[in-house]
């Protein structure tokens, strides 16, 4: 499952990177960040990571 269908929100980071693409980060989980070479595919690494970031944390 998905942060979205677990009903979690996280506030995203993204910027340009100074060598081409886009990097992501969520503040809030310290260590969880990605990139991608669109801001979509950015968008879509950043989904996957946060989904993996909270799935050892589930109780």
């Amino acid at each position: 499952m998905t942060a979205e269908e677990h009903g979690f929100r996280f506030n995203v980071v993204i910027e340009e990177d100074e060598n081409g693409g886009y990097v992501a980060e969520v503040p809030s989980l310290p260590g969880c960040h990605t990139q991608g070479d669109t801001q979509e595919e950015v968008l879509k690494n950043i989904k996957e990571a946060i989904s993996l970031y909270i799935e050892p944390l589930k109780i």
